[in-house]
């Protein structure tokens, strides 16, 4: 879906019952597997990535998403909804926040050192379809934080971490959303995603 203004910003975030997005060590994902290769995530994702022209992303999770991704297309027996996901990641514009990084390791991607609000608001004003933050939580919060956020589209894991850091922290500027689609499904796995009223 192509918009000549007012692209949406959709954050998409993995989280726990107890509202955490990681462990205290974030590179332990093993809490998300079992979840994440159910129908209702990869629904979910496609339903996420398929409007979205830009992904947007912060330095690790870049590292992480663009080492994994690539090789799931062509693989023996993957999902064709994961080798979707892969494909779009690969062919799309891709945004990523560092500021260690100088020239960026994968194509179509530019590297910024710029508040997120400001780097944001300018892609907003070009066109094109949706702009995806994918499980960036630090860009996720500032731009909750500076209401700029459109969507939430949220998986939410039937576990209690216990421990680590949560998404939404105190002080956020308060807002109202409307539900616009959820699901449930295997392992009590469920996709929520929410439409900020304005």
């Amino acid at each position: 879906m192509t918009q000549h203004t007012g692209r949406r910003v959709v954050v998409n975030m993995s989280l726990s019952i107890d509202g955490r997005y990681s462990k205290p060590d974030p590179l332990d994902m093993s809490w998300v597997m079992p979840y994440a290769t159910t129908d209702v995530s990869r629904d979910h994702m496609t339903a996420m990535w398929e409007p979205s022209t830009t992904a947007v992303m912060g330095r690790v999770n870049a590292e992480g998403f663009l080492g994994f991704w690539p090789t799931v297309i062509g693989a023996e027996g993957a999902d064709p909804r994961d080798e979707g996901f892969a494909k779009w990641l690969v062919d799309t514009e891709k945004v990523v926040f560092s500021s260690t990084l100088r020239e960026a390791p994968w194509e179509r991607t530019t590297i910024v050192d710029r508040p997120t609000a400001e780097v944001i608001a300018e892609l907003k004003a070009t066109n094109g379809g949706d702009i995806a933050v994918l499980n960036s939580p630090g860009i996720i919060k500032d731009l909750l934080a500076a209401e700029m956020v459109d969507r939430l589209a949220l998986s939410v894991f039937p576990i209690f971490l216990g421990e680590g850091p949560r998404l939404f922290d105190d002080g956020l500027p308060e807002g109202r959303w409307d539900l616009a689609r959820q699901a449930a499904g295997e392992h009590g796995t469920l996709s929520l995603v929410y439409d900020r009223v304005r």
